[in-house]
């Protein structure tokens, strides 16, 4: 199987976020800047860099909390920046020893990390 070199051979595929506010929810992370794909009346599939795929899944009994995955974004502070432009409240940005970070709460209460990124061009 051929392999560059430079990237590992795996990435992830899929993360999951459950909601009992899909449609919202679904809208947030749209105004986030994640692309969907698709969306049916259970689900929505977007799309993330690396063709990693986040799923919402629309469920009935729902407790919010800290989402199983923290995205990462090339500019962190214009990130930030943008996320307060759109009115979609991130935390206050939180320095770091690897990464610096904020969070930003979802409509139906999950929430997510957003770190600044370390990736390089050379493998660890």
């Amino acid at each position: 199987m051929p392999h560059n070199e430079n990237r590992p051979p795996f990435w992830v595929g899929h993360i999951f976020l459950a909601t009992d506010q899909l449609d919202l929810t679904a809208d947030f992370l749209r105004r986030m800047g994640i692309r969907l794909v698709e969306q049916g009346d259970k689900y929505a599939i977007f799309e993330l860099r690396g063709g990693t795929h986040l799923i919402l899944t629309k469920v009935v009994e729902f407790t919010p909390g800290e989402a199983d995955f923290d995205l990462m974004v090339e500019d962190l502070e214009g990130t930030h920046r943008q996320f307060v432009d759109q009115g979609l409240n991130p935390s206050p940005i939180e320095p770091g020893t690897i990464h610096s970070s904020f969070n930003i709460r979802e409509p139906a209460g999950n929430l997510i990390r957003v770190l600044s990124s370390h990736v390089g061009s050379e493998p660890v």
